[in-house]
């Protein structure tokens, strides 16, 4: 008899070698309280759309939605009618029914809270994944996440839409040679139910570890003059990265070369554009080391908060939450 695990790993396996050759990668959404749930849809299944990213078509869904967050519960409704009138969308009363019934899956639940719980039948599945922002309500969450699917071998990342937006990935890719130092700003909408850059800050959070990378050490968190949220972390090297609440989207980076602008939003179609083919290949585009550096670089600056401005390290963060 084949062990589950190993059972699990050859299904991943298999699944993206067919994915691999297949022109039309069936997708499953869990999650319909999330703008993100329609607006990906159409990016997806609209050909005539401004940003169509061809290779995948979303044809199955599962509702989720969260009574203790209002703009979960209040919107859930309206994104599955739209779903179900303007795409075909087919509902499942549960993710293990959704999952006999797609190649890949996109989890889109606004409240991070229940990922993991959500995760677990898809990875179980052996389904690649795409986990939308915040990957999880907490960093612990996150590591059972990622922990899962790597022992199962099954394809998982997260991301922001704006990592991938085309100025801040000219920085990361050299254009102005090794990073000094960046600051990014973005709206940081809280959420009582999640450390506080996790609901909205986490934009300019992924924006910012676009540029600097992983290596961040240690975070002080503080406000701004006008009372803004203020992360300040220090990296490798004795490189500084800076996160704001501000309005918008944006930032810059300062490197051997020179000077950049980084941190623009350039709409979902780029972040689907990386996710297709990760369907496909069962290489993530972000790397799961990566991802949870920015997970405790939020969390670690929650604590801080906590400590009245004291600096802490990721490697706190991330021990604690083992």
């Amino acid at each position: 008899m084949i062990h589950p695990i190993l059972f699990s790993f050859f299904a991943s396996f298999l699944a993206v070698l067919v994915l691999h050759g297949q022109k039309q990668i069936r997708i499953g959404l869990i999650g319909l309280d999330t703008s993100h749930a329609v607006a990906f849809t159409k990016i997806l299944n609209d050909p005539k759309n401004a940003q169509h990213v061809p290779g995948g078509k979303v044809v199955a869904a599962f509702k989720g939605g969260s009574r203790d967050i209002p703009s979960s519960w209040d919107r859930v409704d309206k994104y599955t009618e739209k779903l179900e009138a303007d795409f075909g969308v087919k509902l499942y009363p549960s993710i293990e029914e959704m999952c006999k019934n797609v190649d890949a899956v996109l989890l889109e639940s606004l409240d991070g809270r229940p990922h993991l719980k959500q995760a677990i039948p898809v990875i179980e599945a052996g389904l690649p994944m795409f986990i939308d922002k915040p990957v999880a309500g907490s960093v612990k969450d996150a590591l059972a996440i990622f922990a899962m699917a790597k022992k199962r071998g099954v394809p998982v990342f997260t991301s922001s839409s704006l990592r991938f937006a085309k100025n801040t990935q000219a920085v990361r890719n050299g254009s102005i040679g090794k990073i000094k130092r960046c600051e990014t700003f973005s709206p940081c909408a809280i959420e009582p139910h999640h450390p506080d850059l996790f609901w909205y800050g986490i934009h300019g959070v992924e924006s910012l570890f676009t540029v600097m990378g992983p290596d961040c050490i240690s975070v002080r968190r503080g406000l701004t003059e006008d009372g803004k949220i203020e992360v300040v972390g220090k990296w490798k090297g004795g490189r500084i990265g800076i996160y704001r609440e501000g309005k918008g989207f944006g930032g810059k980076a300062v490197g051997e070369k020179g000077e950049a602008v980084v941190g623009a939003f350039d709409g979902y179609g780029p972040l689907l554009a990386e996710i297709i083919p990760f369907y496909k290949s069962g290489k993530p585009p972000v790397e799961m080391e990566e991802s949870l550096a920015i997970y405790a670089f939020m969390e670690a600056a929650d604590e801080s908060k906590r400590r009245k401005g004291a600096e802490v390290t990721l490697a706190e963060i991330l021990e604690k939450s083992k």
